[in-house]
């Protein structure tokens, strides 16, 4: 996809084979994973040439809309049953299990009273979540816009707009996915999706789908005739 339209494209290991402790019960991440995963992020993006115009974000990964979803949830109110979804397909007896890991996970971490955006990230999110979160915000300090993919793209970012307003102001909502607590976290962040086909892949899909229409919009605000030029006016 990312050849069709142009794009490049680069992989980053942020944890694979190395689980993070159990949300349930402590924090995700201790601080120094924690620090490991926010430098991967920001270095991905110091690392990009610097006539990059334009970062999509995306993930891989297995069972971490569930981690997603507690982010959504503590960053935004409510509870499991508003943001679990069957991410890669679980359904009955799994899915009530899901949404009574994240309602546990909630119940700790709001005994520990109003956390930083950082410390529920910590508290809650994988490796990946992190570094994209530290990813967005370091695109930001290169001014350097960013398409969000999915769920678990949208919910390792959202505490970065809780913590402070505009802090997403560089960032475009790629698609909205089929994972039903999306649609409420863009609502929550006041994001709206450039399309909405259904889609479950994530791994950076959806939004690399939407780089065409940006790329159309972009040229019809510097590139586009006047009447004059069209020998009409």
């Amino acid at each position: 996809m990312a050849r069709e339209v142009g794009a490049g494209i680069d992989v980053f290991d942020v944890g694979v084979g190395r689980p993070t402790r159990n949300l349930r019960v402590e924090p995700a991440l201790d601080a120094t994973r924690f620090a490991d995963a926010v430098t991967a992020g920001v270095a991905a993006v110091d690392a990009l040439a610097h006539d990059v115009d334009l970062l999509v974000v995306g993930e891989l990964g297995i069972g971490n809309t569930t981690a997603a979803a507690a982010v959504a949830a503590a960053a935004h109110g409510g509870d499991a049953a508003d943001w679990v979804g069957p991410g890669t397909g679980v359904v009955d007896d799994a899915l009530a299990n899901k949404r009574i890991v994240v309602d546990e996970a909630l119940v700790r971490v709001r005994e520990l009273g109003d956390l930083h955006s950082l410390e529920l990230l910590a508290q809650l999110g994988g490796t990946e979540l992190v570094a994209m979160a530290a990813a967005v915000a370091a695109a930001r300090h290169r001014r350097l816009p960013v398409v969000l993919d999915g769920y678990i793209c949208t919910a390792a970012v959202s505490p970065l707009s809780r913590a402070a307003a505009g802090a997403l102001s560089h960032c475009i909502a790629g698609h909205c996915s089929a994972e039903p607590g999306h649609r409420r976290l863009l609502d929550a962040m006041g994001l709206d999706p450039l399309l909405s086909l259904d889609l479950r892949l994530g791994e950076g899909s959806g939004a690399v789908a939407a780089i065409p229409l940006i790329r159309l919009a972009a040229a019809s605000v510097v590139d586009v005739a006047t009447f004059a030029e069209w020998g009409v006016g």
